[in-house]
């Protein structure tokens, strides 16, 4: 077996914040090494964005861009400013002592060395796990009001949860949408008060406590005509008429391979520090959805991303001097 190589950078992920980190690396100089993926957790290459049809809130694009096509470009900018980009998983780390040590592919039979790393590896929305509704993911069906409620514009739609994300959720439907249905499987919310009052007393809005959704209609249409709900106090079910169902029952960061690494969370995101992209080991930066549960836009992603790459440089610089 050859001997490791030796990366300045080594990016973790794909997405916005991994693909804007590589190309701001490159750009940089820093010949930069981005491991994007291949199939952790449930996500492929270019991270949730892969899994969406048309994106309408990405500046530069009016007309709206398929998600694929989006990461397919900023993929083709990385590579064309110098990134080396290699389409496998990272199975382990070892962030105990620089030179970084990272393990790719299935038998974790490649491994690499970084002087310094950006996590960019994302979160995944959790669904409820119905066999319809992911046959109509990015057809009615979706994790994000702010990504998709303006596509369902004075339409019916249902959001799911009782959290403080499904009450913005259906707070920010309820401002373009005709009707939003809150399903809720407890008969009250988890949420702070003054987003309850503010849902109870809107117009558009109809809550529906002690209910779960059984299935989403019509997968034979190819859209979302309705969902059927069950009341769990009575068993009775229910047709809702609508063209969209948003899942707002949170999100999972993928940080699995980080655990005893770097702080996080107690919810599992990374730790960094305040307006930085600065974890808690020196010369290892997050980016984007792993570290951020408050926004998780593909354009806050893009912005954290190039935070993590001029941070990177500065830090290797200096340490280097």
């Amino acid at each position: 077996m050859s001997d490791p190589r030796l990366h300045n950078v080594l990016i973790i992920g794909s997405g916005p914040a991994g693909l804007t980190a590589a190309i701001y690396a490159a750009r940089a100089n820093l010949k930069p090494i981005c491991i994007e993926g291949f199939n952790a957790g449930g996500l492929i290459a270019g991270g949730q964005l892969m899994f969406t049809t048309d994106v309408e809130n990405f500046p530069g694009f009016p007309e709206g861009i398929h998600g694929a096509e989006l990461m397919q470009r900023m993929r083709d900018q990385a590579e064309r400013q110098g990134a080396e980009l290699v389409t496998a998983d990272v199975q382990k780390v070892d962030f105990s002592a620089r030179p970084f040590k990272v393990w790719v592919g299935e038998g974790e039979d490649v491994l690499h060395l970084a002087k310094a790393v950006i996590i960019a590896t994302g979160a995944r929305a959790n669904y409820l796990g119905l066999p319809s509704e992911d046959q109509l993911k990015n057809k009615g069906v979706s994790a994000c009001a702010v990504c998709d409620g303006a596509l369902y514009r004075g339409q019916d739609v249902v959001v799911v949860g009782g959290g403080d994300s499904a009450m913005e959720e259906a707070s920010y439907l309820a401002g373009l949408c005709k009707s939003v249905t809150l399903v809720h499987r407890r008969d009250e919310f988890r949420a702070s008060k003054a987003m309850q009052n503010r849902l109870t007393s809107h117009d558009r809005i109809r809550i529906l406590f002690s209910h779960v959704v059984e299935d989403v209609l019509d997968v034979a249409e190819d859209r979302v005509t309705a969902v059927r709900v069950k009341d769990l106090k009575t068993g009775d079910p229910s047709i809702v008429p609508c063209q969209a169902m948003f899942v707002a029952i949170g999100h999972t960061p993928m940080t699995e391979l980080f655990k005893g690494q770097v702080e996080m969370h107690s919810n599992g995101y990374l730790r960094t520090q305040p307006s930085t992209a600065t974890t808690s080991v020196p010369g290892v930066f997050a980016a984007g959805d792993v570290a951020d549960w408050v926004y998780r836009q593909a354009v806050t992603a893009a912005g954290t991303g190039c935070m993590a790459a001029l941070e990177c440089e500065r830090w290797l610089s200096s340490h280097e001097a």
